[in-house]
């Protein structure tokens, strides 16, 4: 028996209250296991779309979204099933609260410790916490931590509810070149274990896609402009109609790497 995808897009499109067109037809697919990146410059509709797939709003101009085959699930099943990793949360997360305890409210997809963890939910976090290379940081408290190290906590602490799917948006933004690098590289080391989440990172840099990024979609205007294996669509053709530039691409390592002429 075929097994269901994770997430199922299906001619799905979204209009602002003036009508504006934010998301057109979009048929996007994501199986279990796979690690999907979306391309795409500011406006192109990326945190609509992951809106959408988070259960935050619902397609109001066509389209169903279907997870795990379910078209209609219960938002507090679904809070638990995606994780959404994104700067805004940063603000929310009491500064004085330890990493421990940030990653051990995950458990229950909510911010604060509204119930509490058993001693086997925090030895859970600690692993969490190793395995994004951060175990020395689990006594410290969240706002001292660096932007890298806080990136790297909120993923350990999405981890936690047991997601099959976690969204990371733009979680890049304001580092600078030497933190991006430190955080990718234990992102690709993370993305190589096994019993990982799907993860789906959201960009508009091309050159933060790391090989383990199989599956790329790019978006442009509110429509996907390509999606399918990152090595067959990250080309420069495809690339030169998103930014509307003339580019070379340099591929180093896995990774690519945009020259613009």
């Amino acid at each position: 028996m075929k097994k269901v995808p994770a997430l199922d897009f299906r001619n799905v499109s979204y209009s602002s209250f003036d009508d504006k067109k934010i998301l057109q037809s979009i048929n996007w697919t994501v199986r279990h296991g796979e690690h999907w990146a979306i391309l795409g410059p500011n406006g192109s509709g990326k945190t609509t779309l992951l809106k959408i797939a988070c259960g935050y709003i619902w397609p109001n101009d066509g389209g169903v979204v279907y997870r795990k085959g379910k078209e209609l699930i219960d938002l507090g099943e679904l809070r638990k099933s995606i994780g959404w990793v994104t700067s805004t949360l940063v603000a929310q997360i009491p500064p004085r609260e330890t990493a421990l305890r940030t990653v051990a409210s995950g458990k229950f997809a909510q911010l604060g410790l509204w119930e509490k963890p058993t001693k086997r939910d925090y030895v859970q976090a600690g692993e969490y916490l190793d395995q994004m290379g951060c175990s020395h940081l689990m006594d410290q408290e969240f706002g001292t931590l660096s932007q890298g190290e806080q990136q790297k906590i909120l993923i350990a602490r999405a981890r936690m509810a047991k997601p099959y799917l976690i969204f990371l948006d733009e979680p890049c933004a304001g580092m600078d070149p030497g933190a991006r690098e430190i955080f990718l590289a234990g992102l690709q080391k993370l993305g190589r274990r096994k019993r990982v989440p799907a993860l789906i990172y959201v960009t508009h840099h091309i050159e933060e896609i790391l090989p383990l990024f199989k599956k790329t979609l790019i978006l442009k205007d509110g429509m996907a402009l390509d999606s399918g294996d990152s090595s067959g669509i990250l080309k420069r053709d495809v690339l030169e109609k998103l930014y509307g530039v003339s580019l070379s691409i340099t591929k180093k390592k896995g990774r690519y790497w945009p020259i613009i002429k």
